[in-house]
């Protein structure tokens, strides 16, 4: 796997729960070790990109993380246009 940039890594957090997961699919999904997923979750809730929900183990993208993604995934495609001429 390559080396991925932070906005990446946050990115694969984001889509791995959109719809809500645990700590653990997160992690999977996403690649990373323990202590990586808790320091990013810490800063994508301080920044309302994902939320906990209530009760449960389970987090969940917000919708400003929905935009996030959208943007990423946005910009990932002008890119590869660009690269491609």
């Amino acid at each position: 796997m390559k080396n991925r940039s932070r906005t990446e890594i946050a990115a694969n957090i984001l889509e791995s729960a959109n719809g809500g997961a645990t700590k653990t699919k997160i992690m999977y999904k996403s690649f990373l070790s323990y202590s990586q997923l808790k320091e990013y979750l810490s800063v994508l809730i301080e920044n309302n990109l994902i939320e906990g929900l209530d009760g449960t183990q389970t987090y969940k993208t917000t919708e400003k993380g929905l935009n996030f993604l959208k943007m990423h995934n946005e910009i990932g495609e002008l890119l590869q246009t660009t690269i491609k001429k």
